[in-house]
């Protein structure tokens, strides 16, 4: 497995799993019913985004980059998205291990999730396990499609 910069060529690889994440309704917020191009410019536009992949295939991206502008671009922030076939195979912690070194390497001080899904429990223990810190909770502020109103964590990782 190896993780480089994503490029527009890679949309088309993308767009599938990120589509059937969104979709879900379990851990992101975006917008059902999206288009390709709609998410694309969600996924790929103004971010340091990358993808990992093995044989060629894309198995999973992340993107990364400031939390807040200006004032507030001292600490950054990432999404990520695995293709479900590919889950349980250490494509996220990859990721989210590449993801703590690039914002370390580019000089951020902190690294904060606004909205970790509090019943996506793989990813809480993942950026557990990464050094996070639940540092509060939104309460009933996702709507999953399984569970209904649940909470949304705020995540953080000092890196100084």
């Amino acid at each position: 497995m190896s993780i480089r910069v994503a490029a527009e060529a890679d949309w088309p690889a993308i767009w599938p799993f990120w589509r059937d994440i969104v979709e879900a309704g379990e851990t992101y917020a975006y917008p059902l019913g999206a288009t390709s191009e709609q998410a694309r410019g969600w996924w790929l536009d103004g971010s340091h985004v990358v993808v990992l992949e093995e044989d060629d295939r894309v198995l999973g991206s992340a993107k990364m980059g400031p939390n807040r502008p200006g004032r507030g671009a001292h600490v950054g922030t990432g999404s990520f998205m695995v293709d479900g076939t590919a889950r349980g195979r250490g494509v996220g912690r990859r990721l989210g291990e590449y993801a703590v070194q690039w914002h370390r390497d580019q000089g951020f001080a902190a690294i904060q999730f606004n909205a970790v899904v509090e019943t996506n429990t793989a990813a809480v223990r993942l950026w557990q396990d990464l050094g996070f810190e639940i540092i509060g909770t939104v309460p009933r502020a996702f709507d999953s499609a399984t569970h209904g109103r649940v909470g949304l964590h705020v995540m953080h990782l000092d890196l100084s």
